[in-house]
This record gives structure tokens, C-alpha cells and sequence, in this order.
């Protein structure tokens, strides 16, 4: 009899490792929003979709989420329309809601279904205008300031995902939303994607939701990526944004966090996408990476 090299008994030890976590997740949805550096580099886009594929694979019901600034930045610029923020927004304007569309709902969304059908996985391409997947009036955040068409969502309704999911498929949301009230009738407004990744999350009672960023996770100091919080109780939030820990973008992603517990979301997570397979890390290893956002029941 020959001995087993040590490379096939290690790759054999990490899915005997792997085997608690995927009789746990088997069955139990998870929201994952895709976005930023991980969608820009080839190397990453390839193993988050492996990733995701995987997972579907195992028994677990994941629903991507995901952005698409980068290439709708790019075709602002084509056409000699500027991009501007708003507090972290991006301001609206009809002109550049027509361009939103069409990269997300359109180039990006189609792109990702058609890798993930190429690597052997069943995927299909929604926006929140499908089946008024999402619903969503103007944004008011009482701060005085015109977003332009920016949604504030009002409804969620899962019924699209939970049969997508039901047949196999892996539902791709585009974060646009269909107008709410009928004297907005013919409007489309673009949702913050993480915003719209934790709504629905909590509309599926998911398990896990995963924020992908580009950094480690939430840093007790910024300029230490070895200062990395592992685990944060919404309790804690507001002392931190207090002591200047939570600044800038990672202010709404932790909020959209606490927000999805509150509504019965059992983990939450932000994580480095910069990582390759940080998804299956946080979901199939011991280790775990980045910060987990959990209520003190939870634990």
C-alpha cells in the first residue's frame, strides 16, 4: 500500500475541518455584498465566485448583493457627467440614474451570472425591479441635502429570492428600486448596496450577512491593520464613533450591521475582500477573519 502524500492528507484535513461548518450552514441563507477592490481585481472577482459557487454547492443558500461604482464612474466619465458625493452618496441625477441602470442591472449583473455559469454554478440575474423585489421612495435624511434619485427603502418582498433559492439558483441582486408611491411613478432609485444587502437580509431571516471592504475590518487604529476588532456588539457602536475608531465609510457599513441583528440577522461581518477566499475563511475555518457585528444573545 502507498502512503498518501502530505499534500492530499492536509487538502483531506481541511474538508474533514470544513465538515461542521457546512452541516451547520446547510439549508441557511446567506447574504453576501460584493463590491470594491475585490470586484476591480481579476484574481479576487475569480475566487469570490468560486467561493459563492461552492457554498451553493454544499447546501447553503447565498444571495449575492452587489455594487458597481468603479465601472459606473467610467462611463460617467465617457459621457462628460461628474460624479459627486454626498455624504457618501451618490448624487442622482436622472441622467445618472439611466447610467446606474444600465451598468448594474445591465453589464455587472449580467457579467457575474455568466462566470458563475461558467464555473459550473445555476445563477440568475434580478434587480430590486423584479417581482418588486425592492421598493423605495425618495431619500430624506433630514439633513437638508438633495440626493437626487437615492432611495430610502419602504418594502421588501423576498418572495423572487426564496423561489430563485428553492430551485437551486443563486439570485444576483442589482441594488436599483422601483418607485413605492405611484406619484413617483416611472422612477428608478439607486439604493446603497450595502443597505440593500442587510434589508434583505433581514427580509430572509439570513443567517449570516457579509459585507466585503477593502480593509481588514473595523481597526481600534487605523494605521495598525494588526489593531483589528474581532467581535463588536451594537451596544458598543456609538462609544467608538465617539473615540473616532468608526470615521468615513465605515460608519454606515457597521450601522447596516447593528441594523440587520435588530431584525433577527444571527452574524454579520465585515471583511477584507482583498483576501482570495475570505468568504470560505470566515465560513469554513476555524480562523475567521475580520469583524463580527453579533447581539450579546448570540454569542
Amino acid at each position: 500500500m502507498t502512503m498518501v502524500g502530505n499534500e492530499n492528507y492536509e487538502r483531506a484535513q481541511i474538508l474533514v475541518q470544513a465538515l461542521p461548518y457546512i452541516q451547520k450552514y446547510n439549508g441557511k441563507v446567506v447574504v453576501v455584498k460584493y463590491g470594491g477592490n475585490a470586484m476591480i481585481s481579476k484574481e479576487l472577482f475569480a475566487a469570490v465566485m468560486e467561493d459563492i459557487v461552492l457554498l451553493n454547492l454544499v447546501g447553503v443558500k447565498v444571495v449575492l448583493v452587489h455594487g458597481g461604482g468603479p465601472e459606473i464612474n467610467e462611463i460617467l466619465d465617457r459621457m462628460g457627467i461628474e460624479s459627486r458625493f454626498i455624504n457618501g452618496l451618490r448624487y442622482t441625477t436622472k441622467e445618472t440614474m439611466h447610467v446606474v441602470q444600465m451598468v448594474l442591472c445591465g453589464k455587472v449583473n449580467k457579467n457575474l451570472v455568466d462566470r458563475i455559469s461558467r464555473i459550473g454554478g445555476r445563477a440568475v440575474g434580478l434587480s430590486g425591479l423584479d417581482a418588486a423585489l425592492i421598493q423605495a421612495k425618495k431619500l430624506d435624511r433630514g439633513d437638508g441635502e438633495d440626493y437626487g434619485l437615492v432611495g430610502e427603502i419602504t418594502k421588501i418582498n423576498p418572495g423572487v429570492l426564496e423561489q430563485s433559492m428553492a430551485d437551486g439558483f443563486i439570485p444576483i441582486v442589482a441594488t436599483v428600486a422601483q418607485a413605492a408611491d405611484n406619484t413617483d411613478e416611472g422612477y428608478v432609485y439607486n439604493i446603497n448596496a450595502d443597505t440593500a444587502a442587510s434589508r434583505l437580509a433581514v427580509a430572509l431571516q439570513a443567517e449570516k450577512l457579509i459585507l466585503l471592504t477593502d480593509v481588514r475590518g473595523v481597526l481600534a487604529d487605523p494605521k495598525d491593520e494588526e489593531s483589528l476588532i474581532h467581535v463588536i456588539h451594537p451596544s458598543e457602536l456609538p462609544d467608538y464613533r465617539a473615540r473616532g475608531i468608526l470615521k468615513g465609510g465605515m460608519i454606515p457599513k457597521t450601522e447596516c450591521c447593528a441594523e440587520a441583528v435588530a431584525g433577527g440577522v444571527k452574524r454579520t461581518h465585515i471583511i477584507d475582500g482583498r483576501i482570495p477566499h475570505s468568504i470560505l475563511i470566515e465560513m469554513l475555518t476555524d480562523e475567521g477573519i475580520g469583524t463580527m457585528i453579533l447581539s450579546e444573545e448570540n454569542v
